[in-house]
């Protein structure tokens, strides 16, 4: 499994995940205390997740045609493009600028999203739930990596605060190109087929790409609508103090990336279907928890919950997609997957704190039920249609 293609993928992604992590930790900040725009402080990460959406179907256009190793390569140099433009808007104190590199690291993030569906390619069919796993897993040490360089790189030009970071971080950007000279392309990685809409109709009348885009799409959408809401809920409704609500948005991140130890072995051996099955239950739970008790450590459980159950939909979702597909749709097929799945975690990010303030915490996480139903449902139908 460990061959030299999968190592490179995974070098390579782990460095290529240090920009959106960046953003989600200091986006807000920055537009907040350094350019006095409280009211926008949510749109850095806002536009990051359209940018991945909206680029998701270009990036694996383009990758069909260029391969894998120029498509990364050019994601790469987006990428510190992308950060040498926040930099500037820092040093300027210029919004504009920073909300386009924001928008600009999304679309880079929407070549990055395709190290899951490479490393996938680059072992036998028996690894790529544990493949994806993996790809996932290395998230934590990204997010780990890439705050403490912020956080060491912050002060280095003193009267710029976290000017540092983003000159830092845009020279890390560079780093996968050097590792990528290393990767192998593989011919079949390459497919220059004409988009046709016909071929799009046909993927979502497969019931199991179908299954594995509703379950990817809906689990985002439900992580993303919730964990938006709880610190939004924890701090301004129920008086938490930031700390307290800061340890739970960090448990929940463990609790998305940690379960990758094991999640992909648990697809290998149970099936796609299963894991399924188990992350649509422990999201229920999350759910019941949320709404039946109102006290901290309710919502530590809640959201670790929330995490897991969202790794589970998300593995098993993206290597069902992986073996469901013929090889000379495999492009269309991601980029859909990716459109759909990146668009929904925007709704869901987008849609909480209209939700929180038109209803309330309780109805919100209700809101979420009926989109597990349908995971559940159409899980049921493709288990019954293989059969």
């Amino acid at each position: 499994m460990f061959n030299k293609n999968f190592i490179v993928i995974c070098l390579s992604s782990m460095i290529a995940a240090f920009p959106p992590m960046i953003v989600v930790l200091l986006g807000g900040i920055i537009t907040s205390k350094i350019m006095l725009k409280d009211s926008l402080a949510t749109l850095p990460m806002t536009l990051m997740i359209i940018g991945i959406a909206l680029s998701a179907p270009i990036a694996s256009k383009l990758m069909s045609i260029w391969g894998r190793k120029k498509g990364f390569i050019f994601s790469s140099f987006l990428s510190t493009f992308a950060l040498l433009l926040c930099s500037l808007s820092i040093y300027n104190q210029d919004f504009i600028i920073f909300a386009l590199g924001n928008f600009l690291i999304g679309s880079s993030q929407a070549f990055s999203n395709q190290y899951r569906f490479a490393a996938s390619e680059s072992v036998s069919n028996e690894y790529i739930p544990r493949s994806i796993s993996i790809i996932l897993l290395l998230g934590i040490i990204s997010a780990l990596l890439s705050t403490n360089f912020s956080e060491y790189f912050k002060d280095y030009f003193p009267n710029y605060l976290f000017l540092g970071s983003y000159i830092f971080l845009s020279i890390t950007a560079v780093i996968p190109i050097f590792i990528l000279l290393l990767y192998d392309e593989n011919v079949n990685t390459k497919n220059k087929s004409k988009f046709q809409f016909k071929t799009i109709v046909s993927l979502i009348k497969n019931i199991k790409i179908l299954q594995a885009i509703i379950s990817a799409g809906f689990g985002y959408f439900i992580m993303a609508i919730i964990m938006t809401a709880t610190p939004l809920h924890m701090h301004l409704v129920n008086n938490f103090t930031l700390f307290q609500t800061s340890i739970v948005i960090q448990f929940h991140v463990i609790g998305m990336f940690l379960p990758s130890l094991f999640s992909g072995d648990l697809v290998k051996k149970f099936g796609n279907t299963n894991i399924i099955y188990s992350g649509v239950i422990i999201l229920f739970m999350s759910i019941i928890i949320n709404t039946s008790f109102d006290f901290y450590y309710s919502y530590l459980l809640g959201l670790i919950l929330l995490g897991i159950g969202w790794n589970f939909l998300f593995v098993s979702g993206s290597s069902l997609l992986v073996v469901s597909y013929e090889e000379k749709d495999k492009f269309t097929a991601q980029g859909l997957n990716d459109f759909i799945v990146f668009s929904t975690q925007g709704i869901g990010a987008l849609s909480a704190g209209f939700l929180l303030y038109y209803s309330n915490w309780k109805i919100l996480n209700i809101l979420c039920i009926p989109l597990l139903i349908i995971v559940a449902l159409v899980s049921f139908r493709a288990s019954k249609k293989s059969i």
